[in-house]
């Protein structure tokens, strides 16, 4: 059964080829369209060489971390990076794709790949962040309560049921999503044909919800009790170095339970480990506001995308109808989506690379790499020195043999 053309979404929101904006095309000449086959593959090549290149080098570093440093935080950033690579190693087809004129190339499983990998990831990253908004008020907020929830083994099955989830979410789209000949302009398109209107606006308002909505209510919720916590009580001192003690035999003697010069209690237990292990004030600091500007920095990419993908729900519904509607779909939705596949390649930059703690990481693990290289290259000179001592040993004695060959030859002579 053929599917109606209101019914296609060529990548994730709106079809550019709809009977319903050709018909109405006459009416907005006012808006020129954004050319889309030039701007689109630049910023998606842009877009996947940084991503892959920084969430490489974080998945490196985090996944070889000892299993004495290995943190909460750090085990659900390794799945967001994770998350965004996978996402980043299919940017390149869609690039492609939108240079030939939406013309798809790579055949129907790639279709189904790369676009189910598209939604995988925006419902991972999200969850995953919000995983990480809630580990920091429980760490910051009731430090001593929630030792005995933080622990690497509930964050392993909290990643398992992020991942179960995100696939669940992003099922319809793998049912869904197909190429498909458009006849109108001879291309073969990777759509995602939905049966009806309904389906549209259920998974679009999904999408809304479950994607943006829903987790920012919670990690706004998660960072207002933080800063509740600390700008109400002795919270706020405990995100400042302590001044020192006017005397000094006093502060070389008063210990607190974490053996440490007295402070604040808080201060005993890193956020960011499983364990209760002592943390410094401007640790604590750095932890809050690098988990902060990764929630900053999705709420900036993906709020312009889901505001589009609103406007066009309401065109749905008949309830927004014009010029500007029309044009913000159509040429505002891939430039959103830019926009928002961007989060993928800035994520390790803030969480990862900021952090003095990775670099010092990153630095060492390039260190042992750099050792491991010289290694095997004096080896491999040793081994060839070798060779050509033997070479030059084997060498002599032949001149020798030839010398002695000659001398018998003479005395015979």
């Amino acid at each position: 059964m053929a599917v109606p053309n209101d019914s296609l979404s060529f990548n994730s929101t709106i079809s550019p080829y709809t009977s319903k904006n050709s018909e109405n095309a006459s009416v907005c000449t006012d808006w020129p369209p954004v050319p889309m086959t030039t701007i689109i593959p630049s910023i998606y090549s842009i877009i996947c060489v940084l991503g892959i290149i920084a969430n490489t080098l974080a998945v490196s570093v985090l996944a070889h971390t000892s299993a004495s440093r290995r943190t909460v935080a750090n085990t659900f950033m390794l799945n967001l990076c994770v998350s965004d690579l996978l996402f980043l190693l299919s940017l390149p087809l869609w690039a492609v794709y939108y240079s030939q004129g939406y013309s798809w190339l790579f055949g129907r499983v790639a279709c189904k790949i790369s676009g189910s990998l598209h939604n995988l990831n925006l419902y991972a990253s999200i969850f995953f962040i919000t995983c990480m908004s809630v580990d920091r008020y429980l760490a910051l907020v009731h430090p001593l309560r929630s030792q005995s929830v933080r622990d690497l083994k509930r964050a392993k099955l909290m990643c398992i049921l992020v991942w179960v989830l995100a696939l669940a979410c992003t099922a319809p789209t793998i049912a869904l999503r197909d190429t498909r000949y458009i006849e109108e302009y001879d291309v073969e398109a990777c759509v995602i044909s939905y049966p009806d209107l309904t389906w549209y606006r259920s998974l679009a308002w999904m999408k809304i919800l479950l994607g943006f909505l829903l987790p920012m209510i919670i990690i706004s919720c998660c960072y207002c009790a933080i800063g509740r916590h600390f700008l109400a009580g002795p919270g706020l001192i405990s995100l400042r170095r302590p001044p020192h003690s006017g005397s000094a035999f006093k502060s070389s003697r008063s210990q607190d339970s974490c053996g440490k010069p007295e402070r604040p209690s808080t201060t005993c237990v890193n956020p960011s480990s499983s364990g209760s292990k002592p943390m410094e004030g401007r640790g604590l600091e750095r932890v809050l506001w690098t988990v902060a500007a990764v929630v900053l920095a999705f709420f900036l990419c993906w709020f312009p995308f889901h505001c589009v993908t609103f406007i066009d729900i309401l065109k749905s519904y008949n309830w927004l109808d014009s010029c500007w509607a029309r044009w913000a779909v159509q040429n505002l939705t891939p430039l959103s989506l830019c926009l928002g596949f961007s989060n993928s390649a800035i994520n390790p930059v803030l969480y990862c690379f900021i952090g003095n703690h990775f670099r010092g990481r990153l630095g060492a693990l390039s260190k042992g790499l750099c050792v491991r290289l010289k290694a095997r290259e004096e080896d491999h000179s040793q081994k060839r020195g070798s060779f050509s001592t033997r070479l030059s040993s084997f060498s002599r004695k032949l001149s020798d043999l030839k010398d002695l060959a000659i001398v018998e030859a003479s005395a015979h002579a």
